[in-house]
């Protein structure tokens, strides 16, 4: 027999359930971003609210309110930083050729300005990038900035670790900030070694705050490293050995990384800033001085986005930079799950001649997004967009080139996750010598791709289609 006191607490939570369900559907309605999210999320609380509702907790908000709650808070500690670089920026700030782009709308999305008198070197794969990154620890005299989203505590993980320490022990300020979720699997011993040595370690804090108890699904996937307010690094490598192709499962790892030089480091030294702000609610003293790189006179965009963001900063960048091409867009993603403006604009884009390419991994990392992206085979293939499929090893670089000057690399990818629930960083470099660069990383890498034949989903079997539409169900969560 059950206890009447059980009968209670069972009718109680029942109660709780559903008057939850209630709520959270109308919570839905207002502020679900597409239709079809709304009517889902709508139907599963009102049906299965014991389902539902804690999944609608996790991944039920499309905006980061705790860090939007932040930002208005933060110009007490912030704004003495903006109001010492405005007087320098005059000499900085240049918006290139308008003919090419509407750049006033990438500057509009970004929040900050195009600055000149900026060089920028084109790092291809893991020894390259860490190659130049340690070089660039060991030469840090004031302070280093680190942000990743993923940390390993393998071979690179412990050389990595053991970098920061010499130089933490040297006296150097270290300020490092980690993806809990990313990171999940790095030792707790891992970070106390670095704090012992005097090392500022913070996770980013996502559920930090009443209201983000539960938001797992949203990500800080940003990878910076900056040193002395005077080098700056983003790009799609986080650290861990299978960046250097050491993994078993991926072999060959392909990515691309950038250094920049000159004030668009004290860009990206900002949206860090920001990023360190919401987990500690401290604003370290750092250079704020923008100088010009020894050489190089390349006008560059840091373009910071995320779920705090009033637009969807990171998916209208890539649809304006889309419509934007006269001749080319070349795209390369570990992830295609594009929203219907980025196809519509993709579509749209080959409709009017312009040499449209996507290039994907042939393996899978994470087999929902990978099976998502055959869904797109027969929205875009069949309109003149050309997709590839990299052979060697996993592809993992998230970079772009539109015509012949104008080029991307960050740590975003062409999917749902990076447009609307990660904190991501792209850099927009506009120079015709780094675009012969990116052209002739890309050619190589098409030349170690296969190109997807026409009717190739359609001659999958059903049950890998069925696979496919499943997938594509999750897309927004993936």
């Amino acid at each position: 027999m059950i206890s009447e006191d059980w009968l209670i607490i069972g009718f109680a939570l029942a109660g709780f359930f559903y008057v939850s369900g209630i709520v959270l559907a109308i919570d839905a309605v207002m502020t679900v971003r597409t239709s079809q999210g709304s009517i889902a999320w709508v139907v599963s609380l009102l049906t299965f609210p014991y389902v539902a509702v804690p999944l609608y907790w996790i991944f039920g908000r499309s905006k980061y309110h705790g860090y939007i709650d932040a930002r208005r808070t933060e110009s007490r500690d912030i704004q003495p930083i903006i109001d010492n670089i405005i007087p320098e920026l005059p000499e900085f700030v240049v918006r290139p050729d308008e003919s090419r782009m509407n750049f006033r709308v990438m500057e509009e999305l970004a929040a900050m300005p195009f600055t000149r008198y900026n060089d920028a070197e084109l790092l291809i794969d893991g020894e390259q990038t860490f190659a130049a990154i340690f070089r660039e620890i060991e030469s840090a005299r004031d302070y280093i900035l680190i942000q990743y989203f993923i940390i390993e505590d393998d071979e690179i993980g412990r050389e990595f670790k053991r970098a920061l320490i010499s130089k933490a022990r040297a006296g150097v300020r270290i300020y490092l900030l980690f993806d809990e979720i990313g990171c999940l699997g790095l030792p707790n011993a891992y970070l106390r070694e670095l704090k012992d040595a005097g090392v500022e370690v913070s996770p980013f804090n996502t559920t930090k705050g009443i209201r983000n108890r539960f938001q797992l699904n949203f990500r800080n996937h940003r990878k910076v490293v900056v040193v002395d307010g005077r080098a700056a690094y983003t790009g799609g490598l986080n650290i861990g050995d299978e960046y250097l192709g050491r993994s078993d499962s991926f072999g060959h790892w392909r990515d691309t990384h950038v250094c920049v030089r000159g004030p668009a480091v004290q860009a990206m030294q900002f949206a860090f800033i920001e990023d360190w702000y919401w987990a500690t609610h401290e604003v370290p003293a750092l250079n704020w001085s923008p100088a010009r790189s020894e050489s190089g006179d390349k006008s560059v965009l840091v373009i910071p986005s995320g779920p705090a963001d009033d637009l969807e900063t990171c998916g209208l960048f890539f649809v304006h930079a889309i419509h934007s091409a006269k001749k080319r867009v070349w795209i390369a993603s570990p992830y295609f799950v594009p929203n219907s403006k980025v196809v519509a604009a993709l579509q749209i884009a080959a409709l009017r001649g312009v040499d449209v390419r996507i290039l994907m991994p042939e393996k899978a990392d994470h087999l929902l997004v990978w099976l998502s992206s055959f869904s797109y085979y027969n929205e875009t293939e069949p309109f003149g967009v050309r997709l590839f499929r990299y052979q060697p090893g996993f592809l993992h670089q998230k970079t772009m080139l539109v015509d012949d000057e104008i080029a991307a690399v960050g740590t975003a990818n062409l999917d749902n996750r990076s447009f609307r629930l990660n904190f991501e960083l792209t850099l927009l470099i506009v120079d015709e010598e780094f675009g012969v660069r990116m052209k002739d990383m890309f050619e190589k890498d098409f030349a170690n791709s296969k190109i997807v034949e026409k009717g190739e989903l359609d001659a999958k079997p059903i049950w890998f289609k069925f696979g496919v539409g499943v997938a594509r169900l999750m897309a927004p969560i993936q």
